[in-house]
């Protein structure tokens, strides 16, 4: 019963614990210092080799130079018998005695073995390998015999006519890789000991200020933050561009680069290299007061809020949110365009005021001869005002337009005359609303500077071509500064002072805006007054 009731139950999963930042540093350095050491260790053990190599072969070249200059063994070995003999065995044997090396030989010319320290090779062909002492030259190496390998030197014994007669061979015991790193292993050791302090002190110093530097987060928590950072920006509508204090792109979303106009590759590229304009820059990167900073870019109005960042007292770089204020600026448009209309109606609404009553006054007067001639006045000056505009102007919305302009500058004391030699025809629709947009602003902006000045005048010129049409503005008003003459046709730049009624700023850049949209420009210069020039192509530029 015990055993069923445990044997149903589930033993939990334990989660598999993950190594530390500062533990993964730990292994790691560990790592590399074993197989630093292990390279260590084999380069000692070579160096070594090299080193016992050079000392004994020094020692067993002076040995035998020593047994090949001995007078006896120059006398006796050309008539020497392997085997045969006292003399040469015990002058070989004291060399070797004296010499401390392993083993004493010499051969005949022929290179037959004559005397030698192992028996076994007396009579035997000497093994010379790699030597060239036949050719009579003295040679060290490394020589393999029975199993075992001698540092061994040849040296040629040469009589009394410096004749080739025989060899002199001494050889010495090489020691074994084995025997090598026992030699070498107290320094590795110490060496290891030493690396492996030095290496996990290093290590826990720097998890120490990885640690710092990441917050004390884990690579994992990291990744997730950027993750979550990732989906979190690109999930946002309003856009949103980070620079650092270079001006270079670090952070930006979708919406930021889709408002922007910017290309896929622009973090980590500084604005000047991407091209952007003058304006776009300066709402990016210079501080200035106020939110919704609005700014043109394209055919898009588009509102900017900039923030420096700041790390430890110091500015690091800056973020700025974007919003697409499009639409917003076209209602606001739209209420503009209402408010104008509104207020045109109202001066017409007081100047048919005034007229009514002055009728009514004459006929309380009984003066009815005087009433129709007021009528027919009021309506011949009417009259007058439609067929001046209509005759010249035969695009409707332009014409309604006019009309309409005409009444404001009366209820405020400006006289607007379309000059006599003004015609243009009827236009397309496109066409028609860009000539609206900028003769409504041209004509607002120059009624503004008149504002003040006893009767004042603002003239309009028409005049249609054969691929464009050229509007004139111009005002009896003070003109412009003539280094101011192109900051007027600057985004947020004016001379009227603040207003609730919305931005200002707008109207002018609107203008060359639209101008340049189409191909064709706008102009400046002072003739008693300002006098706009624009030149608006009948087809849209396509560049």
């Amino acid at each position: 019963m015990l055993k069923q009731h445990t044997g149903g139950q589930k033993m939990p999963r334990r989660r598999r614990r993950r190594m530390s930042l500062a533990a993964q540093y730990l292994a790691l350095q560990l790592l590399i210092i074993l197989v630093v050491l292990f390279a260590v260790a084999a380069i000692s053990v070579a160096e070594s080799s090299q080193a016992v190599q050079r000392t004994e072969g020094r020692r067993a070249l002076s040995a035998a130079e020593t047994l090949a200059s001995n007078p006896t063994v120059r006398q006796l070995l050309p008539q020497a018998e392997p085997g045969t003999g006292s003399a040469l065995p015990s002058v070989a044997e004291a060399v070797r005695t004296i010499s401390g090396s392993s083993s004493v030989m010499l051969a005949t010319e022929d290179g037959t073995v004559v005397t030698s320290s192992d028996p076994a090779l007396v009579g035997e062909p000497l093994p010379l390998g790699e030597s060239r002492v036949m050719e009579g030259r003295a040679w060290t190496g490394l020589i393999s015999t029975g199993g075992s390998t001698s540092i061994v030197a040849h040296v040629p014994v040469l009589n009394d006519d410096a004749q080739f007669v025989g060899i002199a061979v001494v050889g010495r015991d090489y020691p074994s890789v084995g025997e090598r790193l026992v030699q070498a292993t107290p320094n590795l050791l110490t060496y290891l000991g030493v690396a492996s302090a030095l290496g996990i002190a290093g290590s826990l110093l720097l998890s120490r200020r990885v640690k710092r530097q990441t917050l004390g987060m884990e690579p994992r928590e990291i990744t997730g933050l950027v993750e979550h950072r990732e989906a979190m920006l690109h999930g946002l509508k309003e856009g949103v561009i980070a620079l650092d204090p270079q001006e270079r792109i670090t952070v930006i979303n979708d919406s930021a680069r889709q408002l922007l106009e910017l290309p896929p590759d622009c973090v980590g590229r500084d604005l000047d290299a991407l091209g952007v304009e003058a304006q776009l820059k300066e709402a990016l990167t210079q501080t200035h007061s106020g939110p919704d900073r609005l700014v043109l870019v394209g055919e898009r109005m588009v509102a900017f809020n900039r923030m420096p960042i700041r790390s430890h007292g110091r500015v690091i770089g800056s973020v700025t949110t974007l919003r697409d204020r499009t639409e917003l600026s076209s209602l606001e448009k739209e209420l503009g365009a209402t408010r104008t209309t509104t207020d045109t109606l109202r001066a017409q609404t007081h100047e048919f005021a005034n007229q009514l009553h002055t009728i009514s006054g004459l006929i309380q007067l009984e003066e009815y001869d005087e009433v129709v001639q007021f009528v027919e006045g009021v309506s011949r000056s009417r009259t007058q005002l439609y067929d001046d505009v209509t005759t010249r102007v035969s695009d409707p919305s332009l014409a309604a337009l006019l009309i309409a302009k005409a009444s404001l500058a009366a209820e405020r004391g400006v006289k607007l005359q379309l000059s006599p030699d003004s015609q243009l025809g009827r236009m397309d629709e496109e066409l028609s609303r860009d000539l609206t947009t900028v003769v409504g602003n041209l004509v607002d902006n120059a009624l503004d500077a008149v504002r003040s000045i006893p009767e004042a005048t603002v003239a309009i010129h028409l005049q249609e071509e054969p691929e464009e049409v050229h509007v004139t503005v111009r005002d009896s008003g003070p003109g412009i500064d003539q280094d101011k003459m192109e900051d007027v046709f600057r985004q947020g730049y004016t001379t009227k002072s603040p207003s609730s009624e919305g931005g200002r700023g707008f109207g002018l850049a609107l203008t060359r805006l639209v101008c340049q949209r189409r191909g064709g420009d706008i102009s400046i210069r002072n003739d008693d007054g300002a006098v706009f020039t624009a030149r608006l192509p009948k087809r849209r530029s396509r560049s």
